[in-house]
């Protein structure tokens, strides 16, 4: 496969392969993009919080540590957000970075981290065969930047509803610019004039990059993504976007798994 090819969904990961040890560079000249990860942690860290403090006022609430699960980890700026964002709340947690990608775990695994992160190499679509998992209920996926690379959204969605224990919560940070002329032009005027040339200057390679995108170009809309979420079972479904250039583009999305009655 040569560099010039075009990417498919199935090969995501092998394309994050070439370019993992410069993906970090690449990610840093790109404004506000560390902000916007800890943003959306945050609404995933809000929503732990208030289960706790509702735990709280239980007869015998749980003394375990939340687990969360960051899919589509890549080199770990994601996780990084939510180690920040988990520290500051002062919650107890176990926290695993999930990648299809064995370059950016690699670039991931390389950084220094708190004893109760780990990592495990897997696609979201497999997520429930993880041996790391160990058939234990999450109390939170994030998913970053992972979605539009999913060809069967429903079912991942299906899956992750799954995983989590009842009241659980699920937070998608994600490109969405469908049905917003605005946003469209916006995002394919900065991928042509910025982001592919800067793949290039950056890596020497730019089908990702091209692939990014084409595939943000074809994801959900935003109230299409908020139906998936719906139908698959999530309840307390929102979702908001962030501030600057990218508003319109970038997007948080919320559901949990419904509480036993």
């Amino acid at each position: 496969m040569t560099t010039s090819e075009a990417v498919n969904r199935s090969q995501v990961p092998e394309a994050f392969d070439e370019v993992a040890d410069r993906y970090d560079l690449m990610v840093g000249l790109n404004p506000g993009y560390h902000a916007h990860l800890r943003a959306s942690a945050q609404v995933l860290v809000d929503a732990l919080a208030a289960a706790a403090n509702a735990a709280a006022g239980m007869a015998a609430p749980s003394t375990h540590p939340v687990t969360v699960v960051d899919i589509g980890c890549g080199s770990g700026a994601s996780t990084r957000a939510l180690v920040q964002t988990l520290d500051v709340a002062g919650l107890d947690y176990r926290l695993i970075g999930v990648d299809g990608s064995a370059g950016m775990l690699r670039e991931a695994r390389a950084k220094t981290w708190p004893a109760n992160v780990s990592f495990a190499q897997g696609r979201a679509e497999q997520l429930a065969d993880l041996p790391e998992l160990g058939g234990i209920e999450l109390d939170a996926i994030f998913a970053a930047y992972l979605v539009r690379n999913v060809s069967q959204r429903d079912d991942l969605f299906t899956t992750l509803l799954g995983l989590l224990r009842p009241g659980g919560t699920l937070v998608v940070h994600e490109y969405s610019v469908a049905g917003n002329r605005a946003a469209t032009a916006v995002w394919s005027a900065v991928c042509w004039g910025v982001v592919v040339p800067l793949g290039w200057v950056t890596s020497r390679r730019t089908r990702l990059y091209r692939y990014l995108w084409r595939s943000v170009i074809d994801m959900d809309s935003v109230p299409a993504l908020r139906t998936r979420l719906r139908d698959a079972g999530f309840e307390q479904v929102r979702s908001s976007t962030i501030g600057g250039w990218q508003r319109g583009i970038i997007h948080t999305f919320h559901g949990q798994r419904p509480k036993r009655s």
